[in-house]
């Protein structure tokens, strides 16, 4: 999502939202426990920023994510996201194609590309978005945006204009990140009053590029071109319903019906290839239904009658929407029950084989869990859910070594997935290697941007290992570099 103005909302939220970006600016600093101060962007020199200065505002962003919003810590959905992305990212023009995603707990449509390779999409994309096509086309117009480096060409545009408007920007950017999209898109307005009209038509000029962008990343990875139009459909819809209220994702990507019409000639363009469905897009989509539902035992009535419907013939994806029902609305025994017949007609699905494992923690039956995920892990290596949901059934099982190994491993494949280092601290914690607590610690600290908390940890640990032994090399290795980037930020 690259944050742009679309239309003063009201005044008096302007300037509250225009002092916020200049205080969240001022004190970024001094409140540190961030990593580094905001990078300087552009130059009087002309040309676009560079990738490093791309990076650093990544960094400051997933900081800010981190920190202020809602986050689905969810493996089962995290893993499905990762993969659909990375099902497009081959074929997007992208100059990085390492990216860090973000799933934020949030029900409205929305999602956001920002520099540095980030990559967000909040939880209700899975609601409003009927298929995976539909789904993928939203990532694949973000991808456009970064393959693009709109947000670099938007600031070359902007270079000769005043700090505050370039400091407004990414404070926009930053806040928008976090979800508080009405804010960022104020405050980015209340610094750039004099060139609103040229950012629109900037703005929807980019929003026609990623457009054209992302209907051949989706035709070149397989997928259907014509879910973009559909997708965009559904979000006007949802615009004429809410009336006045924009929905966020249109409040920041502006969209016409001359827009919708040109997307859906441009798909039409492209070789009639209908692809179906993969079925964990529907599997994932309910189970994040039953989240968001009003109540549990909505969520059960819910799936109950799409289940008990004469027009359809109910589907393994409404079946699995119903056994996650019944496992949050406290009813494991329907669940349990429901997650096995799946289980005999996909014996190996390992989002079955996950929440039903998940189901039998929660009824204390540990070793069954654990037999179900040892077998699926043995088929599966390394995979996060069944690694994940391991973990989870040592650390119930009282086993924190065992936890710990597994968790290790996961932050080897995932070292800025913070949430991550804080269940290894945990499981660290409970088996009494309190070195191990304190190194798990220092990365969660640093993943926030609190450097010196990490520094202390990193100390502690230090003085708990003995001179000269490998263990502490490695401590002292990474002390001496978070102590560097402290220092940097210091004197910088």
């Amino acid at each position: 999502m690259i944050p742009v103005h679309t239309g003063l909302r009201r005044t008096s939220s302007i300037v509250r939202a225009s002092f916020l970006a200049l205080a969240l600016l001022l004190s970024w600093a001094p409140a540190q426990a961030q990593d580094s101060q905001l990078p300087s962007i552009g130059g009087h020199g002309g040309g676009l920023i560079s990738g490093q200065q791309e990076a650093e505002i990544g960094q400051q962003v997933m900081i800010s994510i981190r920190r202020s919003a809602p986050r689905i810590t969810d493996p089962l959905v995290f893993d499905y996201l990762t993969a659909i992305t990375y099902r497009l990212v081959p074929s997007a023009p992208l100059q990085q194609r390492d990216l860090t995603l973000a799933l934020i707990d949030d029900p409205a449509i929305n999602a956001f590309a920002v520099p540095g390779g980030i990559v967000g999409v909040n939880g209700g994309l899975f609601l409003n978005a009927a298929t995976e096509q539909q789904f993928a086309s939203v990532l694949a117009h973000e991808l456009a945006h970064l393959s693009q480096r709109h947000f670099a060409r938007r600031l070359e545009q902007q270079e000769t204009s005043a700090p505050l408007t370039m400091a407004g920007m990414l404070a926009g950017i930053i806040l928008s990140a976090v979800t508080q999209s009405d804010v960022g898109i104020a405050a980015i307005a209340g610094t750039q009053a004099l060139a609103v009209q040229n950012m629109l038509a900037y703005s929807r000029a980019h929003e026609q590029e990623a457009d054209r962008v992302g209907l051949d990343i989706l035709a070149t990875a397989g997928m259907d071109p014509r879910g973009m139009p559909e997708m965009f459909e559904i979000m006007m819809r949802q615009n004429r319903l809410q009336g006045n209220q924009v929905p966020e994702y249109l409040s920041t990507h502006p969209l016409t019906q001359s827009r919708v019409a040109d997307t859906r000639n441009r798909a039409e363009q492209y070789p009639d290839r209908r692809i179906e469905d993969g079925q964990e897009y529907h599997l994932i989509r309910n189970r994040l239904q039953v989240r968001y539902a009003t109540s549990a035992d909505v969520a059960v009535d819910t799936f109950e009658a799409y289940l008990n419907r004469d027009d359809a013939r109910p589907s393994d994806a409404i079946r699995y929407g119903l056994a996650v029902a019944y496992q949050q609305n406290n009813q494991p025994a329907q669940a349990i029950a429901l997650l096995q017949k799946l289980l005999e007609r996909n014996p190996n699905r390992i989002t079955f084989q996950v929440t039903l494992a998940e189901t039998m923690i929660g009824e204390k039956r540990i070793q069954d869990a654990k037999d179900i995920l040892k077998q699926a892990l043995a088929r599966n290596p390394g995979n996060y859910p069944i690694t994940y949901t391991l973990a989870e059934a040592e650390i119930a099982d009282g086993n924190g070594a065992a936890a710990a190994e597994h968790l290790k491993q996961l932050t080897r494949q995932m070292p800025g997935q913070e949430h991550l280092w804080l269940r290894l601290a945990e499981a660290e914690g409970l088996a009494r290697n309190i070195v191990g607590v304190h190194r798990a610690r220092a990365e969660y600290d640093a993943l926030m941007g609190d450097l010196e908390a990490a520094q202390r940890q990193l100390r502690q640990a230090q003085e708990k290992l003995p001179a000269g032994s490998p263990q502490r090399q490695v401590v002292t290795e990474r002390l001496a570099e978070i102590t560097g980037r402290l220092n940097a930020r210091r004197n910088g």
